[in-house]
């Protein structure tokens, strides 16, 4: 019996095109490791592991008690009015007496040595008003500067997210440079970052803004997101390239580190072989 025949009596199953499933890793968005831009004591840790943190939040404070009395001083020095003052005091006075010396000397009751002196003495008192205000300047740039290095021994949050883990505690050295060991790490899991593995004959097909949907392993619950951007340079060990998705993922329903399945919209499997089905 050909399948013409098995066509007319209704018991051939035509050939069914299933859905592709493609492999793919669900990662936070991005892992940052919290560092202390300066050397100090950790005198207190605000956040444990496991507990979310929101973008500026305060996580971790150095001993700071010199930098603070350094800042308080720069600031009463930059408040420091007395010099200009003074300053100005003198500016008037000279300003005042050359004032009168001048009309003297329009009447001939004194020298041109007594209206040159006084002229000297006003411009001293101006050279000295203007130091004591460049002085007041650089005060308040000293008490800036102060107040910048007193908030590098305050650590924040760079993003909203949750604390991996907590690796060091009060009373221990923070230490500088990318090769110290860090007091926090932190994950951002809104969005996650979900990474397809697609084989390279689907190079073209697979375009940014198509949708896919999403299964995490051991989950029945599917989540559907457009591809953000696709790789433009393939792994040549493997002939893949990967598609990115970013997930929302706002109520932190799922979880960070595990595998996924994939299906994408338009893309379908190999076609199932034709079967007879029992009359």
């Amino acid at each position: 019996m050909n399948w013409r025949v098995l066509v007319a009596v209704g018991v051939l199953v035509l050939p069914s095109v299933a859905a592709a499933n493609f492999e793919c890793l669900i990662e936070a968005a991005q892992v940052v490791e919290i560092r202390s831009p300066v050397e100090g004591v950790i005198a207190k840790v605000h956040v444990q592991r496991g507990q979310m943190v929101r973008r500026g939040q305060v996580l971790v404070e150095l001993a700071s008690e010199v930098e603070r009395a350094a800042a308080e001083s720069a600031r009463f020095r930059a408040q420091m009015d007395g010099q200009i003052f003074a300053a100005r005091s003198r500016v008037d006075y000279a300003t005042k007496k050359l004032a009168r010396i001048r009309e003297l000397h329009a009447e001939s009751f004194v020298s041109a040595q007594a209206r040159d002196e006084a002229e000297a003495e006003r411009r001293l008192a101006e050279a000295e008003l203007k130091a004591a205000i460049e002085s007041r300047d650089l005060a308040h740039i000293e008490h800036r500067r102060a107040v910048e290095q007193l908030a590098l021994r305050t650590l924040t949050s760079p993003l909203n997210g949750v604390v991996m883990d907590r690796l060091l505690n009060p009373g221990d050295l923070a230490e500088s440079g990318a090769g110290r060991k860090p007091v926090l790490k932190l994950a951002q899991i809104d969005p996650l970052k979900v990474d397809i593995v697609l084989p390279g004959p689907l190079f073209g097909q697979v375009r940014p803004g198509m949708k896919a949907t999403i299964t995490a392993q051991g989950s029945a619950t599917r989540y559907t997101a457009p591809i953000r951007f696709i790789d433009r340079v393939m792994d040549a060990a493997s002939g893949t390239f990967v598609a990115r998705v970013d997930l929302p993922n706002p109520k932190h329903a799922v979880a960070g580190g595990v595998r996924c399945t994939a299906q994408i919209e338009g893309i379908e499997g190999s076609p199932q072989p034709a079967r007879a089905k029992p009359h």
